[in-house]
């Protein structure tokens, strides 16, 4: 079904600018307003994990209500994978929508395309941006115009097992996919491990994609590229990594499989992110040895780099907050450097600003492993409000191409044409 601005949404539009233009604004006659007068309630949707980080943020929110006293905050915890749908259908009705919420940086282009956020720039929210990393900040954007102010961020590398890569007699992780080809023959063959556990869902094929020069889309040329010759190639690599160097995949319940096989050493390197490093050392293979875990880029492709997707989560602020100035303040503090090392030293998630990388920070061995993969190998998803929709075609054609129910090139074929309903005016190139 096409993601994009229905009648019904585009009165929704218009009625939440109407309500922002008729609520508080950042200036009272044409001055600033003092933020010790600000006062309200604010309602914030926050997706951390209720058990481990959430505590953090809650405490924040006390130490937010102690400097600014007249405003209240409403926390509301809610789960990251119902938060999408929750949020879309509250600011379309107009009703039961947050002031402030948590969102993958994904989604910004989505929120903003649809009049569901509020753009940020010149406002309390966003204050000493030029601290913020360059792609973090770029999550942020859309057409032109700031929506979000990043609070968290992380992106996909190599995760590895060193004792078995010692044991097979391998020096340090591969740097190519060829590489990680051979060497997953390697691992099995020294150690009986499995060299890896490809993981089905579409989201990790784009540090393939990436490395090959391939897409799923150009915007500005307004062309569907998932199908193209870089494209072919990335998939007959994935393709390749299933066949010859993957542990036998469970596609009714692979994450979970896979990260049992990784952390209990039945596999020695995945392709995973910093948010799957506290399970991870809760297995038999790195528990009580945390150094045993390695961090690396992920391999770079025919294209000859390394790169992969720029993940985390930015605050936003409802369209149709009747609170505009609080909950701008509460953007503010909850991404300031003093509140990203807090929240950094409490939960092992990545600060986006960089004065946060303090030495205490930096002492976390998840956070010191992927802040040079960051720095060296993340670039933003394509800016396009349909992308979260269109990793559903691809993942279900990329399942088939590696069942075997479909070649490479049938497979992104049938990606492109189902793409081209979620992309209308785009030419398959």
């Amino acid at each position: 079904m096409r993601r994009g601005i229905s009648i019904a949404a585009a009165v929704t539009v218009v009625a939440l600018a109407a309500t922002a233009c008729g609520g508080s604004d950042d200036k009272a006659d044409g001055k600033p307003k003092d933020p010790k007068d600000v006062s309200g309630t604010i309602t914030y949707w926050d997706t951390s994990d209720a058990a481990t980080e959430a505590p953090t943020y809650k405490a924040l929110i006390k130490q937010f209500e102690a400097k600014y006293p007249k405003i209240k905050v409403n926390y509301q915890s809610v789960p990251f994978t119902d938060v999408e749908q929750k949020f879309k259908s509250a600011a379309k009705s107009g009703k039961g929508a947050p002031d402030v919420v948590r969102t993958d940086v994904g989604l910004m282009a989505e929120y903003a395309s649809l009049g569901y956020i509020a753009p940020l720039d010149g406002t309390a929210a966003l204050k000493n941006t030029s601290d913020f990393s360059t792609g973090a900040m770029n999550t942020a954007k859309f057409n032109g115009k700031t929506y979000g102010v990043p609070s968290v961020t992380d992106t996909l590398g190599l995760l590895y097992n060193k004792d078995l890569l010692k044991k097979a007699g391998l020096a340090k992780p591969p740097a190519t996919w060829d590489e990680f080809i051979a060497d997953a023959k390697t691992i099995k063959k020294k150690t009986g491990a499995y060299g890896t556990y490809v993981n089905p869902d579409s989201y990790f094929l784009l540090p393939l994609l990436y490395s090959n020069g391939a897409d799923m889309a150009d915007p500005s040329a307004k062309k569907i590229t998932v199908s193209d010759s870089s494209a072919v190639t990335a998939l007959t690599t994935a393709k390749k990594i299933y066949d010859e160097a993957s542990m036998k995949v469970d596609f009714a319940n692979a994450y979970q499989n896979m990260q049992t096989a990784f952390k209990n050493g039945k596999v020695a390197m995945l392709i995973q992110g910093p948010w799957s490093v506290s399970d991870d050392l809760t297995g038999s293979a790195f528990k009580g040895k945390e150094a045993n875990l390695g961090y690396a880029p992920v391999p770079a492709g025919a294209g000859g780099k390394a790169q992969a997707p720029t993940g985390g989560h930015n605050l936003a602020v409802y369209q149709g907050s009747g609170n505009l100035d609080a909950s701008y303040l509460f953007t503010q503090f909850m991404t300031s450097t003093e509140s990203q090392i807090t929240i950094a030293e409490k939960t092992g998630t990545l600060p986006t600003r960089t004065s946060a990388y303090t030495t205490a920070v930096t002492s976390n061995a998840k956070i010191a492993g992927f802040k040079p993969i960051l720095e060296k190998t993340a670039r933003p998803r394509v800016a396009l409000p349909q992308v979260g929709s269109l990793f559903t075609p691809l993942q279900q054609n990329y399942v088939k191409i590696l069942q075997g129910d479909s070649s490479v090139k049938s497979g992104l074929d049938a990606t492109a044409k189902q793409f081209q309903t979620l992309l209308p005016g785009y030419s398959i190139g």
